[in-house]
């Protein structure tokens, strides 16, 4: 008798398992309430590039030296990063930036707000600087050389980055001094930052244009003391 009862309880335990089950809300879905998929939708999109969350930079930059230091402190050795990045817009404009930080990444984003600080203009000409120029800073020396079209850009090391980012299309270099690429990014940085500014021909033709021309027939120069001479000749 016990285990008929018992065996009626467990199909009663059953039936009532297999009863009708609570409809499932299909917005709320897998991730929860609505509310936090659509927080879910917002991240995604500002991750990916060229949306509203996180907008493209018009400068280019690329990483001339990465090093970790130490500092000895009283307790122990306190070790660092230190990041050199170069950003420029191929376009004549271009930086470099020198910081620390506790990490790589960290060290990086300090170089570059640091570069942003520092922007200087390269004057250029047929897609090659206007003329060659030496420069030394510290250790460093650097030879750059104008270029005819088609040579392409004949550097290495931190001199061809800093180029690249310029916009500077044909150019002959040299390194001369140390071969540390943070004082020869910093070299370059002051050598193009030392280079004549050329003016364009319409602006040079005005200003001949003003000069005092030669008489053809007499072949002097005519000037306007010259008239006023005159002038006061025959009044007299």
């Amino acid at each position: 008798m016990t285990e008929e009862k018992n065996k009626k309880n467990n199909m009663v335990k059953k039936e009532a398992g297999n009863g009708p089950k609570k409809p499932v809300d299909e917005k709320a879905g897998k991730g929860g309430s609505v509310y936090a998929q659509k927080k879910r939708q917002e991240r995604t999109r500002s991750r990916r590039p060229g949306r509203k969350g996180r907008p493209d930079s018009e400068f280019d930059q690329r990483i001339v030296d990465i090093a970790r230091v130490t500092r000895v402190m009283a307790g122990g050795k306190r070790m660092r990063f230190r990041a050199c990045v170069a950003i420029g817009n191929k376009k004549g404009k271009v930086a470099v930036g020198l910081d620390k930080g506790a990490d790589v990444t960290m060290a990086v984003t300090k170089a570059v707000n640091k570069a942003k600080k520092n922007f200087i203009e390269v004057p250029i000409v047929n897609d090659t600087i206007p003329h060659s120029i030496y420069q030394k800073l510290g250790a460093a020396k650097i030879l750059l050389k104008p270029a005819r079209r088609g040579k392409g850009v004949i550097a290495g090391g931190a001199v061809r980055i800093v180029l690249d980012l310029t916009g500077i299309k044909n150019i002959t270099s040299k390194i001369l001094g140390t071969n540390n690429n943070v004082n020869v990014a910093k070299c370059t940085i002051a050598a193009l930052n030392n280079l004549k500014k050329v003016e364009l021909k319409e602006k040079k033709n005005l200003k001949n244009n003003d000069k005092p021309r030669k008489d053809r027939q007499s072949g002097n120069i005519q000037t306007e003391k010259n008239e006023k001479n005159k002038s006061k000749k025959d009044n007299s």
